[in-house]
């Protein structure tokens, strides 16, 4: 696990081009099981991964079925300044945890494990895609950890969406005829300036972040085209759907004030969804921890404010789940950063990569033997709203 764990740090990849990493693990799930079932590349991706393991009794009518994902792209020129090689092996020591107990013990439990590996988690979101593919159907659960600078049970992780509008008016010389002209520029200068006086009137958790990326060819001529590119986050999926419309208002007023045309397109690529927590499987993680000598903090401990996103909110509103964090890191080291680069290659981060395997694979194990704790599972996503259609949530936009 350790010698795993270094390999994928030392072979930083980005997304989607993450094949020394995906191939590594697969490898290694082969070497250790080689009957077991593994789908390489999946879903449609890659560097994506299935790999299943089930009970000799195992009936999907009547047993449950847990994913364990593994992430594992990297940031371009920083590396692992988010610790994904831990959540790698995280997921990976997890997987084989449960399937030394089928070994070990036949009747460890009955029910089915999907090990997944994820990519583009950084830059894109990959698990949107996987699950456009399908991954997350007869699904029950889902789980996975991430490193941080202390250990704490959950934080708030933001949905976010991007943004792009392209402003369209007429060009015209600068100087002798200027009031022919109609100023894309001047739109995205008024965009821009509405969008940070839109900040005043959002939660303080909401985030709005801006650029003009382009403004015009020459300063002697009145631009004809502009254009921004936007990101927006926020903590639930309401609050975010509010927070898209207000900031497509702002866009299109510009356009009206400056007399030109205005495009604009939400979501490139796959929106990444808030998180949302799973409370019983989540009791049973901090259980898990305190029993290796980790005592998480409670939720909310960590400030809205610090909040970032992930792909996993994704996976979390269509599935319970849960995305805890473990402390690799001193306290304070900021994430996507040189210093937390270096924080996830230490005896730290091997051990933290150990005992969140222990904590997911105990928690993985607890739901499928334990009737009692998958009903109230079940219960609290109910009762948190249920499965919301991802794919379609702002197909209206």
């Amino acid at each position: 696990m350790t010698a795993i764990l270094k390999a994928i740090h030392a072979h930083p990849e980005t997304a989607y081009e993450e094949y020394f990493a995906s191939r590594t693990l697969v490898d290694a799930v082969r070497e250790a099981y080689p009957n077991l079932r593994i789908e390489y590349p999946a879903f449609g991706l890659d560097t994506a991964f299935k790999v299943e393991l089930t009970s000799a009794d195992y009936d999907p009518a009547t047993h449950r079925t847990i994913a364990i994902l593994s992430e594992y792209d990297a940031l371009p020129g920083i590396g692992h300044g988010c610790g994904h090689n831990v959540i790698a092996v995280s997921g990976l020591g997890a997987f084989f945890a449960l399937a030394d107990a089928l070994v070990t013990g036949p009747e460890a439990f009955s029910g089915r494990v999907l090990y997944y590996g994820t990519p583009a988690e950084e830059s894109d979101a990959g698990k949107e895609l996987m699950a456009r593919a399908g991954a997350f159907e007869r699904v029950d659960a889902a789980i996975m950890v991430h490193p941080y600078f202390i250990d704490v049970a959950d934080q708030a992780w933001l949905g976010r969406r991007e943004c792009r509008v392209t402003y369209t008016g007429v060009s015209a010389h600068a100087s002798s005829h200027p009031f022919m002209g109609r100023n894309a520029l001047d739109a995205a200068n008024l965009a821009y300036q509405g969008l940070g006086l839109l900040r005043q009137q959002i939660p303080g958790s909401d985030r709005i972040h801006a650029i003009i990326d382009h403004g015009g060819d020459a300063p002697n001529l009145i631009p004809a085209t502009a254009s921004l590119h936007i990101n927006i986050r926020s903590k639930h999926a309401p609050t975010l759907r509010a927070l898209s419309r207000r900031v497509e208002e702002v866009l299109r007023g510009a356009a009206l004030m400056a007399g030109v045309s205005a495009e604009v397109t939400w979501d490139s690529s796959p929106m990444t969804m808030p998180v949302r927590t799973n409370r019983p499987l989540l009791k049973r993680w901090v259980s898990a921890q305190r029993s290796v000598g980790r005592h998480p903090y409670p939720p909310g401990t960590v400030s809205d404010t610090l909040a970032a996103s992930t792909d996993f909110g994704n996976v979390s509103l269509r599935v319970p789940g849960i995305h805890p964090l473990i402390q690799i890191a001193p306290e304070g080291t900021g994430m996507h950063t040189v210093e937390f680069a270096h924080c996830a290659d230490t005896p730290a981060a091997v051990d933290a990569a150990l005992d969140a395997a222990f904590g997911l694979a105990s928690v993985a194990l607890d739901f499928l033997v334990d009737d009692e704790l998958a009903h109230a599972v079940r219960a609290d996503f109910e009762a948190s709203g249920g499965a919301v259609d991802v794919e379609g949530y702002f197909s209206d936009m």
